[in-house]
């Protein structure tokens, strides 16, 4: 009697196989990340500061200063190997990414707001709701093949 071989599933040499990004697909990610970042950079500053025009102008400065750091940050992990395609490499990658983001984000508060606590208070909320839309942000980059560089 023979049995079945299933075919159902991926094949282990394309779940384990490294891809790296594209510069193109590096910075359609940073551009599609500084969106989500900058709508929630907005919502905790004026949830903090109650004031509109000082959320805005911290999130706004933050485009342009988080679009080149997130950008190097992506050619950072292109050259790293640690653990390619797998939940603990965008786990590790949104942990390290929130850290610069966050330390940022203060600098930011500081100069805009002058004010120490609403300063930390800003870095802080955004330190937990963006490590969770990170990881979201990266597991569904991880789905999209476009700029994708197969590894040899």
């Amino acid at each position: 009697m023979s049995e079945a071989v299933s075919d159902s599933g991926p094949k282990p040499e394309s779940v384990f196989k490294a891809s790296v990004d594209s510069h193109v697909r590096a910075v359609a990610k940073g551009v599609t990340w500084r969106i989500i970042g900058t709508l929630d950079t907005f919502l905790w500053s004026w949830l903090i500061t109650h004031e509109s025009v000082k959320a805005g102008a911290i999130a706004s400065t933050e485009v342009f200063t988080k679009i080149g750091l997130f950008y190097l940050h992506e050619r950072v992990w292109r050259v790293l190997k640690f653990a390619p395609n797998s939940h603990v490499r965008s786990l590790v990658k949104a942990v390290s990414w929130r850290f610069v983001g966050s330390l940022d984000t203060f600098v930011l508060s500081m100069i805009f707001t002058g004010n120490a606590k609403y300063a930390v208070s800003i870095a802080s909320a955004e330190a937990l709701t963006k490590i969770a839309l990170y990881y979201v942000h990266e597991r569904i980059w991880r789905r999209v093949r476009w700029g994708r560089l197969e590894a040899v």
